[in-house]
């Protein structure tokens, strides 16, 4: 934890990730971005460096993380996805001013067209939720098997059976409960 605040959990996808900001959905929610500046730290950590952010920036960003969480989380489980939703993802994506940019290493790279606007960074994460939704990238949508977090997270492994959004904590948290109940039953099967 930085500063008291818990640490992010960072993923490949820009989308899944921004939606991992809040863990524990079903559970104890775990805001990870409760203030302006932690959504400034995300940011920069995900390769959107803004100057600063304000409350309304903040509630532009929660909006776009729970329309993509509740998008993707539809897609996953293959409901309709909700129009609300939709639009919150397509007006961020369209208000969003940013460039793909190629780097001398061939990486790509975002450039905001201001260092201080925070709706360009909200712009490429509400496109990069509409690849992944869309079913543009190779991989595919799914739920976390632990039944207090259930976020959404993009399966890029080649089986594409993953369980976990977080191998690091869902995964190990439901190991280490199997393994508490086996040493309490041990006679049990599974």
């Amino acid at each position: 934890m930085r500063d008291g605040f818990p640490d992010f959990r960072l993923g490949s996808v820009l989308a899944t990730s921004f939606t991992g900001t809040l863990s524990e959905r079903h559970g104890n929610a775990v805001e990870r971005i409760p203030t302006p500046q932690r959504l400034v730290d995300w940011l920069t950590v995900n390769g959107l460096a803004v100057d600063s952010c304000t409350p309304a920036q903040l509630d532009l960003a929660r909006e776009l993380r729970e329309s993509i969480h509740a998008a993707a989380t539809a897609a996953a489980i293959h409901d309709p996805l909700p129009s609300s939703a939709v639009q919150v993802i397509n007006d961020r994506s369209a208000q969003g001013r940013a460039a793909a940019i190629l780097t001398p290493e061939g990486k790509r790279q975002w450039r905001l067209s201001s260092a201080s606007r925070v709706e360009d960074a909200l712009g490429v994460i509400a496109a990069d939720a509409i690849s992944i939704i869309a079913g543009e990238r190779d991989g595919k949508l799914a739920l976390c098997a632990s039944p207090t977090c259930r976020a959404a997270f993009f399966d890029t492994s080649q089986s594409r059976t993953r369980r976990w959004c977080d191998m690091n904590t869902c995964g190990n948290r439901q190991k280490k409960a199997r393994f508490h109940a086996k040493q309490r039953n041990p006679g049990s099967a599974e």
